[in-house]
């Protein structure tokens, strides 16, 4: 098993956090260690975990209201004297109501703001589909001057906004609302732009990003047992992504699929696609939610419904695999 992982990933008995929790973590940390950090939140700052940083620092925080064009438009102006801004509230509405002054006040100025979209992809659960983003990573690698970063669990999101809080470049943090395996461990290296292999094998590739490597890591252990070596790849930055790691993994295998808690169009799947069209030619197969709306229902509902979870994941490589 890799050093990036915590001894015993499988079981009952394993942590279960929100990746939501861990940024509130990293961004109280950030502020500790640097005056210049400052936090905006559309009148979300409970559901996004920033309220610890509020009450910690209160002059050093700025509720805007249910405005979100605002929340961005403002925190580039803070950014251009000095400041050091991360933007929180749901994904649905930042970056997807507020995209375009993403663009123009934050991007084309390459202003060091660091948007973070919580409540993220199906697992939002009831909710319902108007606050399941799935479009957020398509909507924001393909902006110029844009860090997009999907951590997979709350350890490595707490390591995420610590490393963003360093970086002096817009940023977008996706995170999520439900408890989801804890399953990375405090040891271990994050670094931007850096994917991780976290379990080698030859006969094929599963490229993850977010809670679903997880069950990227459950499918590879169930299809050992038929005698298929899987390697598996945390694909937590998908911009920059990581270009070396993935070439690589495809030279070694030759067939990889990717799985995201998102649209597979332009999402991960369509970084990898892009990415290997060009430099490495290979097989790949997008696992993620293809061309469809969410809907309510549990995160265990909704992710066997997607064909997310690490049980639909086997079905789907091993009809691969037949064909």
């Amino acid at each position: 098993m890799s050093n990036y992982l915590a001894e015993e990933i499988f079981g009952s008995d394993i942590l279960m956090e929100p990746t939501r929790k861990g940024f509130g973590e990293g961004l109280l940390e950030a502020g500790k260690n640097d005056s210049e950090i400052v936090a905006l939140s559309a009148d979300l700052a409970e559901s996004t975990q920033v309220e610890p940083f509020a009450k910690e620092f209160p002059d050093r925080f700025v509720e805007m209201g249910v405005a979100e064009q605002n929340l961005v438009t403002v925190a580039s102006g803070m950014a251009a004297i000095g400041k050091k801004p991360f933007v929180t509230s749901y994904a649905s509405f930042s970056p997807g109501r507020n995209w375009e002054q993403i663009r123009t006040t934050i991007c084309l100025n390459d202003r060091p703001v660091k948007v973070v979209g919580c409540h993220s992809g199906v697992s939002v659960g009831p909710d319902g589909a108007t606050h399941q983003m799935l479009e957020d990573i398509a909507l924001m690698r393909a902006l110029p001057n844009m860090i997009v970063v999907v951590p997979a669990d709350s350890l490595e999101a707490k390591k995420a906004t610590e490393e963003l809080a360093k970086i002096d470049k817009p940023s977008y943090l996706r995170l999520t609302r439900e408890k989801t395996a804890v399953f990375t461990s405090e040891n271990s290296e994050f670094k931007i732009g850096k994917a991780e292999v976290l379990k080698e094998g030859d006969d094929m590739t599963i490229v993850a990003c977010g809670p679903l490597v997880y069950e990227a890591l459950k499918a590879a252990r169930e299809l050992n047992n038929i005698g298929k070596s899987v390697e598996v790849i945390n694909c937590h930055t998908i911009k920059p992504i990581d270009s070396k790691t993935i070439i690589k993994t495809a030279k070694k295998t030759g067939l990889v699929f990717t799985l995201e808690e998102a649209q597979t169009t332009a999402g991960l799947g369509g970084a990898v696609s892009e990415l290997l069209s060009e430099h490495q030619p290979t097989k790949i197969i997008r696992l993620g939610v293809r061309d469809r709306f969410g809907q309510s229902g549990t995160i265990s509902e909704l992710w066997k419904e997607y064909q997310l979870d690490s049980a639909s994941v086997v079905k789907s490589v091993t009809e691969v695999i037949k064909v």
